[in-house]
Parts: C-alpha cells; structure tokens; sequence
C-alpha cells in the first residue's frame, strides 16, 4: 500500500554479539583486493572467494522490469559513463531490477539513443543488453545483484505470482538467469522476489501465501543450477500483527529461518523509506528520531545482531526535502554502521535510486541524468566501502599484469558560478595499458580562489596550486575508465586552470 505511486511513478517515464572478525574486517577497509569471485557469507558477514569480508554499498538502477525493457537514462546517456560515475562516487555494487517480460523471447528494449552513444547495443534484445551492462561492470569493479523486481511490467504483486505469471515460470526463470550468468562471478546474487507483501506471510504454512516456504523453493532451485551464488530474501509487510514497510518485515525469520540445501548462500534483505514515501506511526513519535534504531532492531536489525546472517538493505530513499526525512536518514546511516569503524562488519545496502525518476525519492542523479545530487550522496559517503576486483576469469578481465604504463589525464569543468563562488567538477580518465592503482591532479588558479570543500578526492592548498588525491573508494580505475570528483570555491570569477594528473 505504500509503494504503488512511486511504482507507478517509476513505470510512466538482541544484543550486539561480538566476533572475533571485527579487528580484522577494520583492516580489510583499505584492502583493494577484496571481492574477487563468488561470495559467500559466515555468519553475519559476506565473505569473498579468498575468505576476505566485503561490503556491498551500492545503487539501484531501475528501468528493466518497466514497459522500456531496459535501465532508464539510456535515451540521454550511455550505459558506460554511467557506470563509470557509479564507480567514481563509491558504489561498488548494482542491484539490477527486471521483470519476468525480459525472459520472453524476442523482448527488445524501448528508448536506447545509439546516435553517437551505446552504439554497441543497437539491435540487441533486453538480455543482451543486460549482459553487455554485466560485462562493463564487471570490467569496472562492480558487482550485479539481480532483482526479480514485478512478474511483468504492469506493476508489483504481492505474491511471487500472479495468474499470468504462475510459480513455475517464476522458477524456471530465475533458473534461466541462474545459468546463463553461472561462472561470470560479476553477478553474485539473485533477490527473489521484491516486497512481498499482504496477504503474503511468513511461517504461516499456507503454501499459496507462505513466503518463507516459496524462498526455500525457489533457492534451492537457483541454487540447483549455480550454487555458487547468494540467494537473497526479502521480508514481508506483515506479521504476527506487527504491519511494517512492503518486505521490509523480517521478525518471523526469529521462529522460521529460511533453509536452504546449499549452507553460506543466505542473505536476508529489507526495505525502509521516509516520510515522502508514506507516513508510518514511528515518524510522530515524541523521541524520533531517537526511536529509530529499536525499530529497525525489531523489524531486521536483530539477524545481523544476533550473527544470524547477512542483513542488506536493499532500498531506502527519500527526496530528502522535509526536515523528518533528513533525520530519518541521517540516524539510518548510523545504524548503517561506518566503514571506517566497522569495515565489511556491517549492514549491507542499496541506495534507491540511481535514476532521478523515482516518483516519491527521486535519485542520486538530478533530472538531467548527469548532474549528482551531492547533498543526498554525502549522507552516504561514511557507509561507502572500497570497490571490487576489476574483471574476472576469462575475457574481459583485468589488463596485461606483466607490464603496461599507468597515465591518466584530468578534464576540469566548471558547473556553476555565482561570483561569489562556484562549484567544479574534474574528471580523471584511465590514458594508459594498465589499471590505475591511485591518482593525483594538480593545477593552479590565476587568481585567489580557494578550496572550500572537496568530495570523492582530498585536497592540499599552497597558495593559488592545489592537489587533489583519490579517496579510498575511487583510486582503481580500469582502462579506459574514469573517476570524478567535485569542488567548491570561493570568489568565482576565476579562469579555467589547466591541469595535470599523476598515477601514483
């Protein structure tokens, strides 16, 4: 009940247990290695193929499960830079929504500009597509987790199936998807199916309404075709009497845990939205946003404090405009837990969304599909964490290890200036044979401008020269890659410098 206008919005455009992990997960922050292969998870944690624990912190991207066929932004942009400026801000993980349209032979997607960009896609059908965005991000350091989002693009169900949609085509898709990707370690996961809701349950045995019971199904039938990946689990609205967010509802994983035939696949997935989502009883509470965090505990945040699984949010938004909302995500970060506190010891997250077409929450983009909303993106900057393995086995994967030259150069641009500031943006790109390990821009000003804030880089100032350094999330770019970062100064009026960038 609470997500149908931003659905439809979308369409027409208990206490903390200690583990002996937690000194050496702080330690694995800064480890650029982490993520390689396929993942799985020991206890609360996600672990990579070399037992490393990693940190999905990650974006939305909607548009396959629409009547487009295919992520949105592409009629304006191409599917390269955007990824490429995911990679940039710190996401390191994509949750990819579709419906099951997409697996019907002969889908195409609607509203691709190949004039001059994505002209590699012309002519291909919707899971061609998606298989040239999984391969680019796989290049760039991304990870993919599918998002079995509506059974077709008409809109949400509450059940996993629908009279048009039975069961059994949900199964055999997921089964598709599952084999079709099985050794490409760029998809780590699959969520079953989004926001269950009423009359959906959980542990209730009614095999036509029990959604725990359809999850252990239909896992172990993913897991049957490629047990290597995660399987994750939404909640449902209700339970017990207990009504919460559209799958956001996980209390009855306490007395009916999911089971699956493969051990260490198990990541259980919730949703939370502010107040320009819908209203909730916990928004007019006299102590919010101080109640905050014993909500979430009961609803989701006792399975990762208890060291029962993985916990991912796998979406929460806001258009962030009344001041309620910003304290609501404001406290959730927190709750979130800081990767330079906790490193991978965390909750695992989604940000929705990427596309600033989200009825309700708008996205990390503004409307011209280009610009970032840096307000937004900076409540998220302490949860971010560092990206993945560039590449994988087999083509595609990382450059020649055996040699190659690591250059880059650096485009500044100026995005606004109102004389008595102005804001920047430089863009440093991958000119050389080999992955960038870290970077280094440098220029000088004519005038007296100065630095008064700095995102996704740091900065020293001496003088009219500034250097700017990669932060820890976006110093890995691959070849032919780019990272940006953002600037404010003060007076405006200044002269576009020329700038130069190291690989260091």
């Amino acid at each position: 009940m609470f997500r149908t206008l931003r659905r439809a919005l979308c369409v027409a455009a208990a206490l903390l247990l200690p583990l002996a992990g937690v000194q050496s997960a702080r330690a694995d922050v800064a480890a650029e290695a982490a993520g390689g292969g396929y993942w799985h998870t020991s206890g609360r944690q996600i672990l990579d193929a070399a037992g490393q624990p990693v940190r999905i912190a990650g974006i939305n991207w909607f548009g396959f499960e629409t009547a487009n066929h295919v992520v949105h932004g592409l009629w304006t942009r191409d599917y390269k830079s955007m990824i490429d400026q995911m990679r940039s801000l710190g996401y390191n993980t994509i949750r990819m929504p579709y419906s099951d349209d997409i697996l019907k032979p002969g889908t195409m997607p609607d509203s691709i500009n190949t004039d001059g960009k994505n002209t590699d896609l012309r002519g291909l059908t919707s899971l061609q597509v998606l298989d040239r965005i999984v391969a680019y991000a796989g290049q760039s350091g991304l990870k993919i987790v599918l998002d079995r989002h509506r059974p077709d693009a008409a809109g949400q169900s509450a059940l996993w199936y629908t009279a048009s949609v039975p069961e059994s085509t949900w199964i055999t898709n997921l089964k598709a998807l599952a084999t079709r990707y099985k050794g490409n370690s760029t998809v780590v996961g699959i969520d079953l199916h989004n926001e269950p809701h009423d009359p959906a349950c959980w542990g209730c045995g009614d095999t036509s309404r029990d959604w725990r019971l359809a999850a252990q199904r239909a896992g172990n039938a993913v897991l049957s075709a490629n047990p290597e990946l995660l399987i994750m689990v939404e909640g449902v609205q209700s339970h017990n009497g207990v009504n919460g967010w559209w799958g956001g509802n996980l209390m009855g994983v306490a007395q009916y845990p999911v089971q699956l035939d493969v051990p260490d696949r198990l990541v259980y997935s919730a949703h939370d939205y502010a107040t320009s989502v819908a209203q909730q009883s916990w928004f007019s509470d006299p102590s919010f946003p101080a109640n905050m965090p014993g909500i979430w505990d009961k609803y989701w945040g006792y399975i990762f404090k208890q060291n029962i699984a993985p916990v991912w949010l796998g979406e929460f938004g806001t258009t962030l405009q009344p001041s309620v909302d910003q304290k609501w995500l404001a406290e959730l970060v927190k709750y979130l837990r800081s990767t330079s506190a906790y490193g991978a010891d965390s909750f695992h997250w989604t940000f929705w969304s990427w596309n600033p077409n989200s009825g309700d929450t708008g996205g990390i983009l503004k409307d011209d599909w280009q610009t970032v909303d840096t307000a937004k993106d900076g409540y998220l900057a302490s949860i971010k964490a560092p990206g993945f393995d560039a590449g994988g086995p087999g083509p595609g994967g990382p450059g020649d290890p055996g040699g190659g030259n690591a250059t880059c150069t650096a485009a500044y641009t100026v995005g606004s200036d109102w004389g008595g500031g102005f804001n920047a943006e430089v863009k440093v790109t991958n000119a050389g044979s080999v992955p960038l390990k870290s970077w280094k821009v440098t220029w000088t000003w004519s005038g007296s401008q100065k630095v008064t804030n700095m995102w996704n880089a740091s900065h020293t100032q001496s003088g009219a020269t500034v250097t700017a350094v990669n932060a820890a999330h976006n110093g890995i770019v691959p070849v032919g890659g780019s990272a940006s970062f953002g600037l404010g100064g003060a007076p405006g009026g200044g002269a576009v410098p020329s700038v130069s960038c190291t690989a260091t």
